[in-house]
């Protein structure tokens, strides 16, 4: 469809709005200015977009597109990079097997379709997955013996690079033949008098805290709550009477159950896949790339990588409804002091 745009016309205009003119631009290249001229107007011709407006000075200054133009053209030579790295990789026989993981509150079929992806990417290399709670996924992608990890969001940590993937809306599951299901949503009352299962601790003890900060900032105080170790086990508690839970929109549920909105927040669930900032397989951020982009959904769009840090999501509002992340700024900012 866009056979005529190559990868050098997008590094010559990355270079032309970076360094504010053609003159600079031409020089960093080692190329004319009249070629630069060339090909930046053949490109903003044939996309039909204006990339730059010249000043009275003879600099440039990005427009609207322009300034998307940056972080997209990054993007885009960042994928070319790695895609190379990893030709070079497969032919000097490095990546013979990739081990990946998936924490127990993830969705397992994601694991399934990750290992099913990078296997389409590279047919020679066994794949070999494995399960674990968030920390220790962390601490075996540190130590090496784990190459990328599919995992509930916060994580933080210097040597961890982190691209979220999906972000879903957290729901209370409840019994349909419970006299609150007829409800469209449920009040924060409802919750305060009804919500009695939770996710043990120990499985992601920074996602638990973050839980109940939310919980609290809406003034819903919880003191005790059975414990569940997995979706199937929380949902067994709920069918059984045991109180209402929070569980992700859309999961597979039990026949006898469902779910409701809660009025006045809408909180998510971000999902990510991490791996460590230095060491990693060449294939894995190939396959990132193109796992976000048959499987994400609602999450934010991914960085280039030499602005790249743990997600940015910051509490957004609509309607009055405050948005929360498990992942918001205020929270990655105490994980890091904590880190520390």
């Amino acid at each position: 469809m866009y056979d005529w745009a190559e990868l050098r016309h997008f590094r010559y205009l990355l270079a032309i709005l970076e360094e504010g003119g053609l003159r600079a631009a031409a020089e960093k290249l080692h190329t004319s200015q009249p070629n630069l001229t060339v090909q930046a107007r053949q490109f903003q011709e044939n996309a039909q977009v204006r990339l730059f407006r010249r000043l009275k000075t003879g600099r440039i200054r990005p427009t609207k597109s322009g300034a998307a133009f940056i972080a997209l053209a990054r993007l885009l030579l960042e994928h070319r990079d790695d895609v190379i790295d990893a030709l070079i990789a497969i032919e000097k026989g490095d990546i013979q097997s990739v081990c990946l993981g998936c924490s127990s509150l993830v969705d397992p079929d994601l694991l399934r379709h990750l290992c099913m992806l990078h296997k389409s990417l590279l047919p020679t290399a066994i794949v070999r997955p494995t399960h674990g709670d968030a920390v220790q996924l962390v601490q075996e992608i540190l130590e090496g013996t784990v190459d990328a990890a599919l995992i509930t969001l916060p994580v933080s940590h210097p040597e961890i690079r982190v691209e979220e993937i999906i972000r879903d809306r957290l729901v209370i599951c409840l019994c349909k033949d419970n006299p609150l299901a007829e409800k469209a949503c449920l009040d924060k009352e409802d919750l305060q008098q009804n919500l009695g299962i939770l996710y043990h601790p120990e499985r992601h003890l920074d996602a638990h805290e973050r839980l109940l900060e939310l919980l609290n900032g809406v003034g819903i105080h919880l003191r005790e709550y059975s414990r569940a170790s997995h979706p199937t086990e929380l949902q067994a508690l709920v069918k059984e009477g045991y109180g209402f839970a929070l569980i992700r929109e859309g999961t597979a549920l039990d026949p006898q159950l469902t779910t409701r909105a809660i009025a006045g927040v809408n909180w998510t669930v971000d999902t990510a896949i991490i791996y460590h900032l230095h060491r990693f397989p060449k294939s894995i951020p190939v396959m990132v790339r193109k796992f976000r982009r048959e499987y994400g959904r609602g999450a934010s769009a991914p960085l280039p990588a030499a602005s790249r840090q743990a997600p940015h999501l910051a509490p957004r509002s609509r309607e009055r409804a405050a948005q929360l992340s498990f992942a918001d700024d205020e929270w990655r900012s105490n994980a890091r002091r904590k880190a520390g």
